[in-house]
């Protein structure tokens, strides 16, 4: 499979990646959320999506972070209605 080469396409699978993570995980990020430890409760899931999303992506679009932005938007903005000490 040919690599990703345009930021639309990696910014989508990133999206993807942590909608996903969302999805199967919501309990999870709400605990997390909560307890301010968001990344700990979620590490070997957040890998394994960077994982995946360095496999399918160039070097130089990975680079850009577009990853790590998918899950602060997805992860952590979509559950500010959450009670936790980071807001």
């Amino acid at each position: 499979m040919a690599l990703i080469e345009t930021e639309e396409a990696a910014r989508r699978l990133a999206r993807a990646i942590a909608s996903d993570l969302s999805l199967y995980n919501e309990e999870k990020i709400v605990k997390g959320v909560q307890a301010d430890n968001l990344y700990e409760e979620l590490s070997g899931e957040i890998e394994e999506g960077r994982a995946l999303f360095k496999s399918r992506v160039s070097p130089d679009l990975y680079a850009k972070n577009f990853y790590d932005r998918a899950i602060i938007d997805i992860l952590v903005r979509s559950k500010g209605h959450v009670q936790s000490k980071l807001w």
